[in-house]
């Protein structure tokens, strides 16, 4: 069983759906529906062109404890019909957890692709889960040697395989595709520009942080993209900022964006301003290469930072716009290899799912 909750994880397990159909393995689909909302999660789905899922559920706005509870019956109901050999799952978020959590209950043997990322900072709702998914899990795809070595120092009781990281895959994959069918560059007033993407809760639930964010991107040395998720606006309209925002000659806003369109911005930015996760991965694809300031306080993706890609930055107006001037002025070259793999992992995760289960 392969289940997907978020836009990420589905962008991510694309690459194993289609090698498990290279190699004639059947396997069940399921959207556990943690991002419902059709631009976040279904539309991926489908410009992807993988199928439909064989079980989709929509589960509605809610506290995180009552969203993995509900995960968790919905789940358990499938793999009580499907009764599949084992269940994979990606990442980090509460449809990991209750579907890993699902699984163990009813003794369904887990794979947890991306196992062993840590960035220390309990602050986060994703460190909680996946280390609780780790230590659940039967077979953990850690993308890199440093992953091994956090699942080996917590003594996790599962099987440990180094493969890279399926974001890669699903780069290498779908860029060529993305560039023949976006258009999004016709929509851009910029020649040259940052692209910008901020979600995590810790950060759009801050009112100072959130204004140092807007206060930034405002006056950054080079104009800014924005595309902006569904509870960032609505906190920017709640903080009265919103039209400082989308008013500013700097700053042109999008509605959440496809895949594609997202994948050609990344190929055609200058860097990348993000307190997302994934983000710092796909930039080290060799097709996209591009520097990328993390506005966080800590982040699980510690490769890219070691190899060049990612920067840390405080979350500070000045601190940002510092880092995006040191950007700009920066002209050493990043790494052609990505610390993240060759785009081989999706491969070589259904080859060892095949031969143990």
């Amino acid at each position: 069983m392969i289940v997907v909750g978020t836009r990420p994880e589905i962008i991510k397990m694309a690459p194993i759906i289609r090698a498990l159909e290279e190699q004639s393995q059947p396997y069940v689909f399921v959207h556990c529906g943690q991002h419902y909302d059709y631009e976040m999660s279904r539309h991926f789905i489908e410009e992807l062109e993988l199928p439909t899922p064989d079980y989709e559920f929509k589960v509605k706005a809610c506290s995180p404890g009552q969203q993995t509870g509900r995960i968790i019956i919905l789940i358990e109901r499938v793999i009580k019909q499907t009764k599949p050999k084992g269940v994979l799952v990606e990442g980090d978020t509460n449809s990991v957890l209750a579907s890993a959590l699902a699984a163990v209950k009813l003794s369904v043997k887990i794979g947890h692709v991306e196992a062993g990322l840590r960035c220390f900072d309990l602050r986060m709702s994703e460190e909680h889960n996946r280390r609780l998914v780790d230590h659940v899990s039967t077979y953990l795809f850690a993308p890199t040697d440093s992953a091994r070595k956090n699942l080996l120092a917590e003594n996790v009781w599962g099987q440990i395989y180094v493969t890279g990281n399926t974001v890669i895959d699903a780069v290498e994959q779908h860029l060529p595709k993305a560039e023949r069918r976006s258009n999004i560059l016709d929509k851009i007033r910029f020649k040259q520009f940052a692209l910008a993407t901020t979600h995590r809760c810790e950060n759009v639930e801050d009112p100072d942080v959130l204004h140092n964010f807007v206060d930034a991107f405002v006056a950054a040395p080079v104009p800014v993209i924005y595309p902006i998720h569904p509870r960032t606006r609505k906190r920017l309209r709640k903080q009265k900022i919103w039209k400082k925002l989308s008013s500013s000659d700097n700053v042109q806003v999008f509605p959440p964006l496809g895949y594609f369109d997202f994948l050609v911005l990344m190929k055609n930015c200058q860097m990348i301003l993000t307190d997302s996760g994934g983000l710092q991965e796909e930039a080290t694809a060799p097709h996209i290469r591009k520097p990328v300031l993390v506005i966080r306080q800590s982040t699980e993706r510690t490769e890219a930072v070691a190899a060049g890609f990612a920067k840390l930055v405080q979350l500070e107006k000045h601190s940002i716009l510092t880092a995006i001037e040191q950007t700009l002025n920066d002209k050493s070259k990043l790494p052609r290899v990505s610390p993240y793999g060759n785009g081989k992992a999706a491969q070589e995760i259904v080859n060892i799912v095949a031969q143990e289960t």
